[in-house]
């Protein structure tokens, strides 16, 4: 299963997608990617194969910063593990994107935007994604936000599967659009900061605040707000949930494997299953 990171801050967001997709290493991956808007208002991307660390030395090689990006494990699907395959996908110099999941009918999908003229570069079924919203949003809309947004909105309304999907743009900096229907996604909230990821684990070492979003849910994201829309388009609240887990409870912390530390860890886990249970010789 592929791993999602992503953020809006008022710092530089590249170390924390780097240690998220760290932490999502459990998961298994054959490459990873990051894609940011950069100070000069420009999509800028990097992706590599193989270990987070290759990613990790070009872009530092690159002097990458930025205050929002996403970025990507994957795990090949729909294509072989490839540079070109890799996330986060990009569609001109207007949308990025990272998916988890699967568009089942994306090869009609693919058919319809080459007759429109886009090209690919890639065998993912993902790469249509962004190509998809390109091609939705209004460039006469004044409000870029509003336009990103519904242009995210009309493309899923063409998928058949599934996806926990983040999307961002220089029309809209600072900002992210996210949607799930069938894949994992969670909002981290923090001060002035919101974040994205796959699974909480990839978030722990910045916030131990999250909203879980429902199947058809979509998000707009910036470091100050989040504004969430349910299936039917209405604007919602979701439950704000602070979790118990600290980041070492997904670090490795010297065993070989996860089963290894979890083999380890039963007695602790069951110290704490029943700590404030116990009165006596009973459970409560």
């Amino acid at each position: 299963m592929c791993g999602i990171v992503g953020g809006v801050t008022q710092r530089n967001i590249i170390p924390i997608l780097l240690e998220g997709l760290k932490k999502l290493e459990y998961r298994g991956y054959d490459s990873a990617g990051i894609a940011v808007v950069n100070a000069e208002n420009e999509l800028e991307r990097v992706r590599s194969l193989g270990k987070i660390v290759n990613l990790e030395e070009k872009v530092g090689e690159r002097g990458v910063f930025s205050n929002s990006g996403i970025a990507h494990t994957r795990w090949a699907t729909h294509g072989v593990p490839s540079t070109e395959n890799a996330h986060p996908h990009v569609s001109g110099d207007k949308v990025a994107i990272v998916h988890n999941g699967i568009i089942e009918n994306y090869q009609v999908l693919k058919n319809n935007l080459i007759e429109k003229g886009y090209e690919f570069s890639s065998e993912t079924d993902s790469e249509v994604i962004a190509h998809l919203i390109h091609s939705n949003i209004n460039t006469e809309e004044q409000d870029k936000s509003k336009a990103l947004l519904t242009a995210v909105k009309q493309s899923i309304l063409s998928f058949s599967g599934s996806y926990a999907l983040a999307v961002l743009s220089p029309l809209v900096p600072g900002t992210l659009v996210v949607a799930r229907n069938g894949s994992p996604l969670v909002i981290g909230v923090g001060f002035e900061e919101h974040f994205i990821a796959s699974d909480v684990s990839a978030l722990l070492p910045v916030t131990q605040k999250f909203i879980f979003l429902n199947d058809g849910d979509i998000a707009t994201l910036t470091s100050d707000s989040i504004v969430i829309y349910d299936k039917n388009g209405d604007q919602v609240e979701r439950e704000l949930i602070t979790s118990s887990l600290t980041s070492g409870s997904t670090d490795l912390l010297g065993h070989r494997h996860y089963m290894h530390k979890e083999i380890y860890e039963q007695p602790e886990a069951v110290r704490n299953g029943l700590e404030g249970r116990l009165i006596g010789d009973r459970v409560s």
